[in-house]
């Protein structure tokens, strides 16, 4: 009881900036509520006609930009706060996720719309992977965080996903580069389709909604996708799409396990004739998984926000907060992201991220189809 209490403690003491962290978190975050304020005026200034350009899009575009020319100047002095934003402040940002949802809201929409999400998911993350690798011989790394950028909840579950993978800071970036530009696309798309009829035939207004929340990248691009018909269907496809944000947390927990084939297993924690057993090599996997524990809270967080009364100012004032730290911990990723390590990478990331948009188009639209005959 008291090693736990001690981890804990220690586990906690990792989210407290020690005096090193300020001066780069202070950058981060200056960057970081620039780019809210800038996501807004854009939207105002144009109208609402680029409402999707989410702020993280933007922060990841300044630090890209910030990174490859002023910062390196700076890096020895701030890169203490940098990395305390891409990670920390990450984790923390997943967390407060959590209060964007309800479980009422999952209720909402019913078991179709949970069977949807999983099922995309589950094929979109796969036939990445298997196409990233074999076809496209694209590093693994790159193709796991692709694959969970398009499966799940665009840039956020990149960046999720980061801790687990253990990804180099330009490899996250081209990740998210897929989710901005197909992502993007498909919030124009979709209502496109649906306007010309081309859907109708085959999915009724509600349907469309989970469509749209099943299979297109970002919880912002979903929302101009669904609104741009109506407000219902904005509402139904937002829930389906956060639908699909809770599975985050099982889904990196799944991927930990999945890694540990890769791993150096601890010979000294098993002896040989144990090595040769199945049940002894699983549980030796299992002790190696890196538990996402800031997922689950994520989860917990969603739970809470469902029983517990919460008044309007609490609940908008903790959306902002993880507005601002998911804002922030994108800033600091493009910081860190060298222009000289993506131009290495080439176009294949892109080809992936191609193949997976037309995959979340065709097959998505089928899986939907498929279960309203359910």
């Amino acid at each position: 009881m008291h090693t736990l209490a001690k981890s804990v403690s220690r586990s906690v003491s990792n989210y407290i900036p020690s005096q090193r962290h300020l001066a780069g978190l202070a950058v981060v975050l200056i960057g970081g509520l620039f780019c809210l304020w800038l996501n807004t005026s854009l939207n105002m200034w144009s109208n609402g006609r680029i409402v999707g350009l989410s702020s993280l899009t933007l922060a990841i575009l300044l630090g890209m930009i910030l990174g490859n020319t002023v910062y390196p100047k700076f890096t020895e002095r701030l890169n203490g706060g940098v990395c305390f934003a891409k990670g920390q402040i990450l984790r923390l940002a997943i967390m407060f996720y959590g209060f964007k949802l309800t479980m009422t809201q999952v209720a909402s929409v019913g078991m179709p719309a949970i069977m949807t999400d999983a099922l995309v998911l589950t094929s979109t993350f796969l036939l990445t992977y298997w196409l990233g690798t074999r076809w496209l011989k694209v590093d693994k790394e790159t193709v796991i965080l692709i694959g969970s950028g398009a499966s799940i909840c665009g840039a956020a579950a990149v960046i999720a996903a980061e801790p687990v993978v253990n990804a180099q800071a330009h490899k996250v970036t081209i990740a998210v580069a897929t989710v901005v530009v197909f992502g993007t696309i498909a919030m124009l798309l979709y209502p496109f389709l649906y306007q010309l009829g081309w859907l109708r035939p085959w999915l009724s207004a509600e349907q469309y909604g989970m469509y749209t929340g099943s299979t297109v990248h970002e919880v912002a691009q979903v929302v101009v996708a669904g609104n741009a018909i109506n407000t219902e269907i904005g509402d139904t496809a937002v829930v389906t799409k956060m639908i699909r944000v809770m599975m985050l947390a099982p889904f990196l927990l799944m991927l930990s396990f999945a890694l540990t084939k890769d791993r150096p297993v601890d010979n000294a924690a098993i002896d040989d004739e144990d090595s040769k057993n199945e049940a002894a090599s699983f549980m030796t996997r299992v002790k190696q998984v890196k538990v996402p524990w800031f997922a689950f809270i994520f989860i917990l967080i969603v739970l809470l926000h469902t029983w517990i009364p919460m008044s309007k100012s609490i609940e908008q004032s903790m959306i902002m907060l993880d507005d601002v730290m998911l804002t922030m911990a994108m800033f600091a990723l493009g910081l860190t992201t060298h222009l000289s390590a993506i131009k290495q990478a080439g176009v294949k990331p892109l080809i992936l991220g191609a193949v997976m948009f037309g995959w979340l188009i065709l097959g998505g639209g089928l899986i939907n189809i498929g279960i309203s005959f359910i």
